[in-house]
């Protein structure tokens, strides 16, 4: 047969959460029959998470490791809090978590495609990562929640360590989405002006002012979601920005089971 497309295999991986060398032989078997190969998967015993996949993940634990200006943050997803908080679901987390900070992302990938399935043979639950980032820095600071449920990673250029751990506990509690307000996606922008919209129409005010009063609430928006333009959380009389006095945001990650 012709070779199997490596959509195909990246497909099935998806659906069963098999490593990719398993899943191309499973389709070769199956001369590319997804299905089929499901099937096959299923019989050697190595598939449940094709039955598993659909299923909601509500649940998990963040993992972070950091040491002198370098710093890695795993979210593994898993759909109860049970299994959150059992000793091979946590052992995982830390070995991805760990491979991440010292071999780098492909290397974690790698074990994860191994890890992930071996967890639901074992546990019984859909088991992912729900995301995965290493950051170099001068200036790195973190945050972990005290439940592990939520991490952040932050990088400065100037500032210093102190400075970027308390702007990672400002983030694990505001949930900011970008670092500033010009990063705020437009089409999520259009979509509040389409609810304000309706909501001043609602109100009675005259349609002619409604471009005018949704300049101001974009703009309240904007910085209601930005991390530099937020009141910040130790002393609200300032924001982030003022708090940082000059220091520059070079990267912002938060994970978080929410």
């Amino acid at each position: 047969m012709s070779p199997v497309p490596a959509s195909a295999v990246a497909s099935l991986r998806q659906r069963t959460g098999v490593p990719m060398l398993e899943c191309k032989k499973a389709l070769e078997e199956a001369n590319g029959n997804e299905d089929q190969a499901i099937e096959i998967l299923r019989k050697r015993g190595i598939a449940q998470a094709a039955k598993k996949a659909a299923r909601d993940q509500f649940e998990g634990i963040v993992f972070l490791a950091q040491e002198s200006g370098k710093a890695a943050i795993v979210l593994l997803k898993c759909e109860t809090d049970f299994v959150s908080r059992d000793s091979n679901f946590q052992s995982a987390g830390t070995a991805l978590v760990q491979t991440l900070f010292t071999k780098g992302e492909a290397a974690a990938k790698a074990l994860a495609e191994q890890t992930c399935p071996a967890l639901v043979q074992k546990l019984g639950e859909n088991i992912t990562v729900g995301g995965m980032c290493l950051v170099t820095g001068s200036t790195v600071g973190t945050y972990l929640h005290t439940n592990n449920k939520i991490g952040v990673i932050i990088s400065l250029e100037g500032g210093s360590p102190d400075a970027a751990r308390d702007v990672a506990m400002h983030a694990a509690a505001m949930k900011p989405s970008c670092v500033s307000p010009d990063e705020v996606p437009e089409e999520k922008v259009k979509k509040e002006k389409e609810i304000w919209r309706e909501q001043l129409k609602k109100e009675g005010k005259p349609e002619a002012m409604f471009d005018k009063i949704m300049i101001g609430k974009e703009k309240k928006f904007r910085e209601e979601s930005a991390l530099l333009k937020q009141p910040f959380v130790k002393d609200p009389s300032m924001s982030v920005e003022k708090y940082l006095a000059g220091a520059k945001v070079l990267a912002y990650i938060r994970l978080a089971v929410d």
